[in-house]
C-alpha cells in the first residue's frame, strides 16, 4: 500500500534539502532543524545518539540524569509514594500524585500510571513491586541509580521541575533525548545539548572499546534527521 504524502511534506520535498552524509556543527544543525521543521504544532526538538557499545552486554548499559538547564518545554506530572510526614512534603513541594498503599493498590487494579515521573521513599520499595509491572515498562519504576528513591523528596521534586531528565540506550545502543522546542532560542537548545552531551559522554560503560559516540543527529518530531558532528 502506497501512503500518500501531505501537502505539508510534499512543500518540504521541494526545499533544498540538507545533505544526509554532510556533518554539522550543533549550531548549524539547529538552524537547518528549524528551517526544515513542517509541522504546524511547536515541535518537539530530539537528539538521537548512536552508540558503539555492546548490548548483548550487562556491563555496557549506558544511563545517566541530567538537569537541562532550560527543560525539555514540557511539564511534567509527578508522582510520590510516600506516607506520613514525607507525603506532606511531597505535597508541600509541588507533587501532582502523593500516595501510599493506596495509590499502589488503584494502579494495581487499573493497570493505569498517569504521570511522568515516580519518586518514591526507600520504605516503600518493597510495595511498589506489587505493581512493578505496570511500571516496569513505562519507565516509571522509581531506581536509587537515577535518584527516584530518596528521602529527600523535596530535592528530587525541585530537580525534576528544574529540568532532570533519565536517558538509557534503546535494544539497538542508541540514545534519544528531547532537548527542548522549536520555539527555545538558539542559545536555549545549545545550552541543553551541550549539558546532556557532556553527561553523556561520562556514561561511557569502561569496557565499551572503540568509538563510543558514533553517529549524532538532530530532528524535530517530523522533521528530517540532521547530522552532528561528534566534537
Amino acid at each position: 500500500m502506497i501512503r500518500k504524502k501531505s501537502k505539508k511534506f510534499q512543500e518540504l520535498l521541494k526545499k533544498d534539502l540538507p545533505d544526509k552524509k554532510k556533518l554539522h556543527t550543533f549550531a548549524d544543525a539547529i538552524d537547518l532543524v528549524k528551517k526544515f521543521s513542517y509541522e504546524q504544532f511547536d515541535a518537539t526538538v530530539e537528539v538521537h545518539v548512536k552508540t558503539g557499545i555492546d548490548t548483548r552486554k550487562n556491563d555496557q548499559i549506558v544511563r545517566g540524569s541530567v538537569v537541562l538547564p532550560y527543560g525539555t518545554g514540557k511539564t511534567k506530572k509527578i508522582a510520590v509514594f510516600a506516607e506520613g510526614e514525607k507525603a506532606t512534603e511531597a505535597r508541600d513541594a509541588g507533587a501532582d500524585l502523593v500516595g501510599g498503599a493506596e495509590l499502589i493498590a488503584e494502579i494495581k487494579q487499573t493497570s493505569k500510571a498517569d504521570f511522568d515521573v515516580a519518586i518514591a521513599t526507600p520504605d516503600m520499595m518493597k510495595s511498589l513491586a506489587g505493581i512493578a509491572k505496570v511500571l516496569g515498562p513505562r519507565g516509571l519504576m522509581p531506581s536509587p541509580k537515577n535518584e527516584t528513591v530518596t528521602v529527600n523528596i523535596k530535592g528530587a521534586i525541585s530537580q525534576v521541575k528544574k529540568g532532570k531528565v533519565d536517558f538509557k540506550n534503546d535494544d539497538s545502543g542508541n540514545v534519544h533525548q528531547i532537548i527542548g522546542k522549536r520555539s527555545f532560542t538558539k542559545e536555549q537548545l545549545l545550552e541543553n545539548y551541550t549539558a546532556f552531551m557532556e553527561i553523556l559522554r561520562k556514561a561511557r560503560p569502561s569496557a565499551t572499546k572503540g568509538t563510543f559516540l558514533q553517529n549524532i543527529s538532530l530532528s524535530t518530531t517530523m522533521g528530517p534527521g540532521i547530522r552532528v558532528t561528534p566534537q
